[in-house]
């Protein structure tokens, strides 16, 4: 009789099995979908917008760069490309007037190809003092920033030394003034 009884306790601990059920399951995996279904389109907004802004920074440090260059280096001319930017001075010790990510034209960072565009080259321009020979500088430049892809970013920015201009679409090179079609970033 005990032996039944025992029996009857070890079916009942069966039948009773403590854990979820698959419909349970399915149920908490259908909410982690929509939950991440929502966010996502936030993470991707968020991302542009660094994106963005990496771009402009990227901008910003170039400006900086040729104004750099121009007073300390080219004697009032600015550098023909982003590799003249990142070659230190010959004389004394020191690094270039850009940073390495920076240094090949164009540059990729953050989905962003970042280009410099010179303007003609000055024939009475002095030799500069990282090694660029005389007439090769030049008085005007044009900085540009595209995105690699839709995802990357929804604005395009460009900069002709001071003042940063974006737009929706590829601003068109211009050496001097506000590019056609862009407005001032904010």
């Amino acid at each position: 009789m005990v032996d039944k009884k025992k029996r009857a306790h070890t079916v009942s601990r069966i039948t009773k099995s403590q854990g979820f059920t698959l419909i349970e399951l399915l149920i908490v995996v259908a909410i982690i979908g929509i939950i991440a279904t929502m966010a996502t389109p936030g993470l991707l907004r968020m991302r542009m917008s660094g994106n963005e802004t990496s771009a402009i920074s990227s901008l910003r440090a170039i400006n900086s760069a040729q104004a750099l260059y121009a007073v300390s280096c080219g004697r009032g001319f600015y550098a023909p490309s982003l590799a003249v930017l990142a070659t230190p001075p010959t004389e004394g010790s020191g690094e270039g007037f850009i940073s390495s990510d920076l240094n090949v034209d164009p540059s990729i960072k953050s989905s962003y190809q970042i280009s410099l565009t010179a303007g003609p080259a000055v024939s009475g321009s002095p030799a500069s003092c990282n090694g660029m020979a005389a007439g090769t500088l030049v008085s005007t430049y044009f900085v540009g920033g595209d995105p690699l892809s839709a995802n990357s970013g929804g604005r395009y920015f460009g900069t002709n030394g001071g003042t940063i201009y974006e737009n929706a679409s590829t601003l068109a090179v211009t050496q001097t003034g506000t590019p056609p079609g862009s407005s001032p970033v904010q």
